[in-house]
């Protein structure tokens, strides 16, 4: 099984290495080969808005960066971890830009999902997602909007699983994380008819 981090560690903001190497030893320790993206180490141009991974080039983006390889790498993942400090409710500025890249993973043709019309699948297989969360303080709105965002988030993805944790940098509980993280990785790679 193949676990890919998506580190959305900002510039200049809330480190999230220790984070990071926690989660990764726990998925090693329950036999998943783990990747970790360090987001603003690498070149992500702005998604252009142009559609032309939908029409032109069907799965590919046409900006030669590394995001084509980052698509390559989520879409052959079985889960994937977001690891974010909340910004605002959402995801940092790294970790939104290099999402934004992965519209080329979803087919431009609709369906029906729970009443509601989302993108078909472009892929047979899609990776669970794990959001970790990390809050300077405990928040309860934020933490709201978080959850709700990586919920609509996975509905779009087709992800057969997901999961939202938030933690506070002033009360983190590195066991409880690692718990989380055993539990839902048993989870990743089960089938799901969404």
């Amino acid at each position: 099984m193949r676990a890919l981090i998506l580190n959305g560690e900002e510039l200049d903001g809330i480190t999230l290495e220790q984070l990071s190497k926690t989660i990764s030893k726990e998925l090693k320790a329950n036999d998943f080969e783990v990747e970790e993206v360090l987001l603003k180490e690498k070149e992500f141009a702005d998604c252009l808005g142009c559609f032309d991974c939908w029409v032109k080039t069907p799965g590919i983006c046409i900006i030669d960066d590394y995001g084509r390889d980052a698509a390559a790498r989520l879409i052959n993942s079985d889960l994937l971890i977001f690891l974010t400090p909340v910004v605002f409710g959402s995801y940092s500025y790294q970790l939104k830009k290099a999402l934004d890249r992965m519209i080329p993973l979803i087919s431009p043709y609709f369906k029906k999902v729970k009443g509601e019309i989302h993108h078909k699948k472009r892929y047979s297989k899609y990776p669970s997602i794990l959001a970790v969360g990390l809050l300077e303080k405990v928040n309860e709105t934020q933490t709201e909007i978080f959850r709700e965002l990586v919920e609509r988030n996975s509905i779009n993805f087709h992800s057969p699983h997901f999961q939202t944790e938030v933690f506070a940098e002033t009360d983190l509980d590195y066991q409880e994380l690692k718990d989380t993280i055993s539990k839902f990785s048993k989870k990743a790679g089960e089938k799901n008819d969404n």
